[in-house]
């Protein structure tokens, strides 16, 4: 399966490390374009010019871990698409220049399902899609779900479990199917 993932992903932390690391695990193909690794980098900037320059440094990372994943849109398919919100297009055209399955999105407003169907794709839901490749491969994802944590303990403050964790990421019902499978 290929999936574009759309900047309102990529940033949250914890949701991006997850979404990525089932990516790494071969689960599913990643794809972005160079507009939307951008829109995530200027979305750090609310926190500080140094978080904008650390995402910069991940979205570097990204394109050695994931060389096929840039996706290059043209303006003429920009031109001939719609949605709710023009900003959006491009996000929708780069689904459609990488030959992708769905798009991964929080903003289901702005993707609405009938016009995604129209070109052959899928509105996905992170904390759903989640739930998926967990029950597809629920040691892959465990592992990946146990470095998040590992490492949101080790930057210190709260006291995580990996259903708390996941909730305040927008992944509550992957926290809580986490928290299933370890109890059986």
């Amino acid at each position: 399966m290929r999936v574009l993932i759309d900047a309102c992903v990529l940033y949250p932390t914890v949701m991006r490390e997850v979404v990525l690391g089932a990516a790494k695990h071969g689960l599913f193909e990643s794809r972005w374009s160079d507009r939307i690794l951008e829109e995530w980098a200027r979305a750090t900037r609310k926190i500080d010019a140094a978080a904008e320059v650390f995402a910069r440094g991940e979205i570097a990372m990204l394109g050695v871990t994931f060389p096929r994943a840039i996706v290059p849109v043209h303006d003429g398919l920009i031109q001939r698409l719609w949605l709710p919100d023009p900003d959006d297009i491009h996000v929708l055209a780069a689904a459609v220049a990488g030959s992708c399955d769905g798009i991964m999105t929080m903003n289901n407003k702005d993707f609405p399902s009938n016009t995604l169907a129209e070109e052959g794709l899928a509105r996905i839901n992170p904390d759903l899609f989640c739930c998926r490749m967990l029950g597809e491969d629920p040691d892959a994802m465990q592992a990946v779900a146990d470095g998040v944590l590992a490492t949101a303990q080790a930057m210190g403050g709260a006291d995580w479990t990996q259903r708390s964790l996941m909730k305040k990421a927008r992944l509550p019902r992957f926290g809580k199917a986490l928290e299933l499978l370890n109890q059986g």
